[in-house]
């Protein structure tokens, strides 16, 4: 969680720098007449327009990239755990529907993308956007409950996942952290806003760089499991941190879409099954705030 708060102040730091860079770089083109009056590159034109600065405009490009970016967000899960099964009492003895329940304003989601991809499908409007990045999801508990790698053998535990009731045993914190590497693949579709006009330059399209974006995208993720952990701090034990993958299912499969409102976007996210391979039915899903692409 340490690298959690220090990505999250880093970017609540940098978001007003942002912002002011983007209001300077707004350029009113609601009334202007463009005149191209020179090239000055193979991917964008110098241009004046009635009463305006000279500007640069960018030629529209059929695929566009962006470097970095970041989501802050909430986790859960939807259980449709059948408690009273065979499979779930071995996987997880003596469980109910309240063994799992979560810390909701604790339970994070924060993605780190390398790097985003849109290619133009339809006017500039429809494009195939794809993404590579790292899903860092942490699911805090209510309850002390425990992971437990080796069933059968580490603190004579047979099951995977159990309730710790040592007396007098207090928990500060209590998580279980999955971590994927990701791809999401979507169509997005870009509205046009009145702040963008395109003119001719050699038979291509050149368009006056717009200082905001909306719009939405919809697709799947596909997620690797590269790493998990159960970190725990109490009275007496202090804290641990167990590595292992507790019997998750290494791959995740997600629907996942974004709305682009300008400066920021809201994202959202839902497993198609159960992030364990057996025992327990419990299916992530994650809304937050997106940064940066």
């Amino acid at each position: 969680m340490k690298t959690i708060r220090i990505i999250v102040c880093i970017t609540i730091l940098m978001a007003p720098f942002c912002l002011w860079a983007q209001r300077k770089a707004k350029i009113d083109t609601t009334e202007i007449t463009v005149k191209v009056i020179s090239k000055s590159s193979k991917d964008s034109v110098i241009i004046s327009g009635s009463g305006q600065p000279w500007v640069k405009a960018t030629r529209v490009k059929n695929v566009s990239t962006s470097w970095f970016g970041i989501d802050l967000g909430f986790v859960n899960f939807v259980d449709n755990t059948v408690y009273t099964d065979a499979a779930t009492q071995a996987f997880a003895p003596g469980s109910n529907e309240s063994w799992l329940d979560l810390r909701s304003g604790k339970s994070v989601n924060v993605n780190i993308w390398l790097l985003s991809q849109k290619i133009n499908l339809v006017k500039h409007v429809v494009h195939f956007k794809y993404s590579l990045g790292l899903e860092l999801n942490n699911y805090r508990f209510k309850n002390p409950v425990r992971f437990n790698s080796k069933p059968g053998t580490e603190a004579a535990i047979p099951a995977v996942v159990y309730m710790d009731e040592t007396p007098g045993r207090s928990y500060r914190k209590n998580k279980l952290a999955a971590d994927y590497l990701t791809l999401p693949v979507m169509l997005n579709f870009t509205i046009p806003t009145k702040n963008r006009r395109e003119v001719e330059v050699s038979r291509k399209n050149v368009r006056v760089k717009a200082s905001k974006e909306f719009g939405f995208s919809a697709g799947v993720s596909a997620g690797y499991l590269y790493a998990a952990r159960n970190k725990y701090i109490n009275g007496d034990e202090g804290k641990h941190k167990l590595k292992d993958d507790f019997g998750l299912n290494p791959w995740k499969i997600a629907y996942v879409g974004e709305v682009n409102l300008g400066y920021l976007g809201v994202y959202g996210s839902f497993a198609t099954k159960s992030m364990f391979k057996q025992g327990l039915d419990l299916t992530p899903y994650i809304i937050g705030v997106r940064l940066g692409l």
